[in-house]
């Protein structure tokens, strides 16, 4: 392991470059568990870091990938030895500290997660930080009070990767999912998911946003924000919640404090990068367990000499579900 593949991007004042190159270890950052890397996956977050004005990596030269799993090849931290399967997603992983899309990676034993019984580590990639985040959306939600029986639950952005496995897993839990897009050739995709009715963005996203609206969803999933976070928060049932975990529709919400004090609305926020150790170790445990998502049909697997093309497509908005980078 003197010498592996990495994609790396680097930027200078006259150049930026972003491609899979030869690396070694003495070129990886500080850490105490090296782990030899199967696989990791294509997000947003990891587009924007292969661009020049993505305003995600802060310095250069550069290892992106937010999410890896692998296996512990050496280790000075107590939790882990040699052998070990383990997850790495969040904790600034492929935005200030080396990412995924290495054959290996040197991280602090902290952030790992060892492979909960259930998956396997391609599973665990499948899912990643935005099934991670779809499950966290879920829980929280739950911890709320919501069961199936208090109707209709939303999804927005629902061909992406945190949408979609936020459908799978809601329907797997006998949720009526609604999904909505802006994409109408994916209708069949979302319904194959497990969707009961599909809606337009524009179904979604009103075009003059009430303060208060006619009450439809129990819940809602919502990794868009902007004025579709708005707009749902005002079709929100008495005593529904929203799990907000994205900002790909704007970070302003143009909404009142009317859904909060009139219909008792709560507005949860989901955060997977700094989520604490022992509710990351419970969330990954259902996602090996009853939050498990029928990932048929929302997976791809790359190579890592494909990964710049898959970039380029999800920054183009043309990737749907989950793509999976192979590198072991």
């Amino acid at each position: 392991m003197s010498a592996f593949q990495a994609f790396v991007v680097n930027k200078t004042e006259t150049e930026f470059t972003a491609g899979v190159q030869t690396i070694s270890m003495d070129d990886l950052p500080e850490g105490d568990v090296v782990v030899r890397v199967h696989y990791s996956s294509v997000n947003y977050k990891d587009g924007l870091a292969s661009i020049p004005d993505g305003k995600i990596v802060k310095t250069y030269p550069f290892v992106p990938g937010i999410d890896l799993a692998g296996v512990v090849v050496s280790s000075q931290h107590p939790r882990f030895r040699e052998g070990d399967e383990v997850i790495a997603t969040g904790y600034e992983i492929g935005v200030t500290h080396f990412g995924g899309y290495s054959e290996y990676a040197r991280l602090h034993g902290d952030w790992l997660v060892p492979l909960p019984k259930g998956l396997t580590l391609k599973e665990a990639m499948a899912i990643g930080t935005a099934g991670f985040t779809a499950a966290l959306s879920i829980h929280r939600l739950e911890e709320q009070g919501l069961t199936p029986e208090h109707g209709p639950v939303l999804v927005t952005g629902a061909t992406g990767g945190v949408g979609s496995l936020a459908v799978s897993m809601l329907s797997k839990r006998g949720y009526t999912v609604e999904a909505s897009t802006g994409k109408t050739a994916e209708h069949d995709y979302l319904r194959a998911l497990g969707a009961k009715e599909v809606l337009t963005r524009e179904d979604v996203t009103a075009e003059r946003i009430r303060p208060l609206d006619k009450q439809r969803w129990a819940a809602a999933v919502d990794p868009v924000g902007g004025r579709t976070l708005a707009t749902v928060l005002s079709r929100i049932r008495y005593g529904g919640a929203v799990a907000v975990s994205g900002l790909t529709g704007g970070v302003e919400v143009p909404t009142t404090v009317h859904p909060f004090i009139l219909r008792g609305v709560s507005l949860l926020g989901v955060d997977s990068v700094y989520c604490p150790m022992d509710l990351r170790l419970r969330i990954w445990e259902r996602l090996a367990g009853d939050l498990k998502p029928d990932l048929e049909g929302i997976v791809q697997e790359i190579s890592l000499a494909e990964l710049p093309q898959a970039l380029e497509r999800i920054l183009r908005g043309e990737l749907r579900g989950r793509t999976v980078v192979r590198l072991g």
